[in-house]
């Protein structure tokens, strides 16, 4: 075999063919300069700089109903069907939500994915995440799921103090696992869990070599999910291993011959990296990044789905016909059906993302909508700017308010007289002590007792 290869994405000639072997260490290797447990994680630089890679197609991957269940009270199955629903929706014609994970050990479980099955969407596909026993990869058989996640832990964190295992020893147990997913015709995702914290080119790379082996024989792709469990990752460019991101993605691309079709990037945003973690796995080679709706999630959480919708729509300079206006729906959804309490600042979807409370954005929104919007919210999320009026919003606040909530003869300016009444009636409230924000309601009623009438509102 060759060892020197064309790379039409680069138009360059590159070497492909590289050996590694598992090295079957006596002792863990626990990167204490790294990982100091009396400090925080440190970052280092080697000042290797690897290409970014965007693959030629990019999708999310969901695990609002595997992962995002493990931080909160199970979801009911009528709850799920909905939501895929919704997830199918905002996915658009090209799938740009791919796939959704899905538990199956319970009665509950199983009914949830019967629910979803019956829609007949082609995306998301439906997967699963199981333990590695024959018994569950018998039920995923039973169930007619072609995709299954098993969890593959590949740091020595994991190897040795969890397993108790040596290297070896795990490497050939999750060979002999994915060996059962394969003899039953079951593609399977790998999980490689701590992935930030594992021995890259003594464990990682032999790892993915023995597993693209597998797969050439069995001819079923087995796709590798790069799992950072602890939120340790880093995009900086020259970032060392295992922390760097870039470094991950491109190695297996480049030293494990890792299809990029075949790469996901699961994190946690234990120290709010998640997002750019996430983009940077598409940037340097990942064609998935796995996500939950609202980041849900063990401890810190996942990578927000609606974040990456957000950043495909930036990356590609297009939204693929993403229904996005479905994330306002979803907001809703969860708050009013669901009883999730969405932080009210969160990003697209908190109830406060589209709202100010400074006189001076106020100002500028009247003025031209573009100076303080990050875009036309109202178009494309169905979530028009609005202004909550506390003491703070100033004329020009309770301006805008007003030419939007209250049914008015003609729009009025900050330097209106109506507009001054209401001011004082407002700062009455504050000056009386009051220190939350006016509800449309008591702003109805306080224009209309200015205007000497009960106006409704607009629709």
């Amino acid at each position: 075999m060759s060892r020197l290869t064309y790379d039409t994405h680069s138009n360059l000639l590159k070497e492909n063919y590289y050996t590694y072997t598992v090295q079957d260490v006596p002792e863990p290797n626990l990167f204490p300069d790294f990982f100091d447990y009396e400090q925080i994680p440190r970052v280092a630089f080697n000042q290797r700089l690897v290409p970014m890679h965007m693959p030629e197609e990019i999708f999310i991957t969901d695990t609002t109903f595997r992962d995002g269940q493990q931080s909160r009270e199970p979801f009911t199955p009528k709850q799920i069907a909905q939501i895929y629903t919704y997830l199918h929706r905002l996915s658009g014609p090209h799938g740009v939500v791919r796939q959704c994970e899905f538990f199956v050990y319970s009665e509950q479980d199983r009914r949830a994915i019967e629910l979803c099955r019956l829609k007949g969407y082609k995306f998301p596909e439906i997967t699963t995440w199981i333990r590695a026993t024959e018994k569950d990869f018998d039920l995923v058989k039973e169930l007619g799921v072609s995709e299954t996640g098993i969890l593959v832990s590949c740091s020595d964190y994991h190897i040795f103090k969890k397993l108790n295992m040596t290297r070896k020893q795990a490497m050939d147990q999750y060979l002999g696992v994915v060996k059962m997913a394969l003899d039953r015709g079951i593609r399977p995702r790998c999980h490689f869990e701590d992935i930030t914290r594992a021995d890259f080119y003594g464990f990682v790379v032999p790892f993915a070599h023995a597993l693209h082996e597998l797969s050439e024989d069995a001819g079923i792709p087995i796709k590798i999910r790069c799992c950072d469990t602890l939120g340790l990752g880093v995009s900086y460019p020259g970032a060392s291993l295992p922390r760097s991101v870039p470094g991950i993605i491109y190695g297996l691309r480049h030293y494990a011959n890792v299809n990029s079709t075949l790469l996901e990037w699961h994190g946690h945003n234990d120290f709010y990296k998640v997002v750019t973690n996430a983009a940077s796995a598409w940037l340097y080679g990942a064609s998935a990044v796995n996500c939950s709706l609202l980041g849900i999630g063990e401890r810190t959480g996942n990578c927000p789905l609606e974040a990456m919708v957000m950043e495909y729509c930036s990356l590609r300079g297009r939204s693929d016909d993403m229904e996005l206006s479905v994330l306002t729906e979803l907001a809703d959804y969860f708050t009013n059906e669901i009883g999730y309490d969405i932080p009210p600042q969160t990003p697209f979807m908190g109830r406060d993302f589209c709202s100010t409370r400074a006189g001076i954005h106020a100002d500028g929104l009247q003025k031209d909508e573009r100076i303080y919007s990050i875009f036309d919210t109202g178009a494309i999320l169905n979530r028009p700017n609005v202004v909550k009026v506390d003491a703070h919003s100033g004329l020009a606040g309770i301006a805008y308010w007003m030419n939007l909530n209250h049914a008015l003869p003609r729009d009025v300016q900050k330097g209106d007289p109506l507009v001054a009444a209401v001011k004082e009636k407002v700062d009455a409230h504050y000056n009386a002590g009051r220190t939350t924000a006016l509800s449309d309601a008591e702003m109805q009623a306080i224009c209309a007792a200015v205007m000497g009438e009960s106006a409704p509102s607009r629709e």
